[in-house]
């Protein structure tokens, strides 16, 4: 049996930690942020982790992420 692929575009956007949780980052970053205010761009920098939900079904897009 062939190996299994990972997902280029879900490697690109998920991290594995150190513990085996998912970092990913946060939307809405990339323009009209004129509006936005300085706190919620601020707070838009860091890191948040994948949801609980999603957890196992990007788990399978990334078999050999470290």
């Amino acid at each position: 049996m062939p190996k299994m692929k990972t997902h280029s575009g879900a490697a690109k956007r998920f991290k594995k930690t150190g513990s085996g949780k998912l970092k990913r980052s946060h939307a809405f970053t990339s323009h009209i942020l004129e509006k936005k205010s300085p706190k919620r761009k601020r707070n838009l920098r860091k890191g948040a982790l994948v949801s609980k939900g999603d957890q196992k079904r990007i788990a399978s897009l990334l078999t050999y992420v470290k």
